[in-house]
C-alpha cells in the first residue's frame, strides 16, 4: 500500500476501526435497531466520498453526518406517511361506506405485501418518491435500462398478484425467503 491511494485507504481503515463503535452506538440509540447499521454504512460512504473534506479530528464530523443521514430518513417516512393520508382522505370524501373500495384497497394492500421487497422498492422508488427511471437507476446503482427491465417486470408482477385467483391456481402470494425479502439493495 504505498502511495497516495494507499495512505488514503489506511486512514479510512483506522478511521472506521476507531469510530465504528461508538457512532453505532449513537445512532442505535435514535433509531430502530434494525435501521441503524444502514446508517452507519452510509455515513462511512459519505466520508469515503468526501474524504478531502474530513477534518483532522473526524469523529464530531462523522457523528453530524449521521444525525444528518437519520432526519433525511425521518423527512423520508414523514413525507410518505402524509401521502398515505393524504390519498386516504381523497379516498374517503368520494368513497363513502364504500365496501367494494375497502376490499380493493385490502386486495392491493395484499398484493403488495406478496412482491418481493426488490420489487416493492423499484415501484416505490416510481410511485410514492416521484423518481425518473434515471434517477432511480442512480439510487439503485444500476444502468436505465436495467431498472426499466426491473420496473416492468415489477410492474407485471403486481398487475398479476391483483388478479383475482381462478380455482386450482396458486395463491396470491408465496412466503419469500429472508434473503430475498432483505434483497432490496440490491434492487
Amino acid at each position: 500500500m504505498r502511495g497516495p491511494g494507499g495512505a488514503r485507504e489506511e486512514r479510512f481503515r483506522s478511521l472506521h476501526r476507531d469510530t465504528y463503535a461508538d457512532l453505532l452506538r449513537f445512532v442505535e440509540r435514535r433509531v430502530p435497531p434494525g435501521e441503524a447499521e444502514d446508517v452507519v454504512s452510509t455515513v462511512y460512504l459519505t466520508a469515503w466520498r468526501r474524504f478531502d473534506d474530513l477534518p483532522d479530528d473526524a469523529r464530531p464530523w462523522l457523528f453530524a453526518v449521521a444525525r444528518n443521514t437519520m432526519a433525511n430518513q425521518t423527512r423520508s417516512w414523514l413525507r410518505r406517511r402524509a401521502l398515505d393520508v393524504r390519498l386516504e382522505s381523497l379516498g374517503a370524501s368520494e368513497r363513502g361506506d364504500d365496501a367494494a373500495g375497502a376490499a380493493v384497497r385490502i386486495d392491493l394492500e395484499r398484493a403488495w405485501r406478496a412482491l418481493s421487497a426488490a420489487d416493492r422498492e423499484v415501484l416505490a422508488l416510481v410511485a410514492f418518491d416521484g423518481l425518473t427511471a434515471e434517477q432511480a437507476a442512480t439510487v439503485l446503482g444500476c444502468r436505465r435500462s436495467t431498472f426499466a427491465m426491473r420496473l416492468g417486470r415489477a410492474r407485471r408482477r403486481l398487475r398479476s398478484a391483483l388478479e383475482p385467483p381462478e380455482s386450482g391456481t396458486r395463491p396470491l402470494s408465496r412466503p419469500y425467503s429472508l434473503k430475498e425479502q432483505q434483497s432490496w439493495t440490491q434492487a
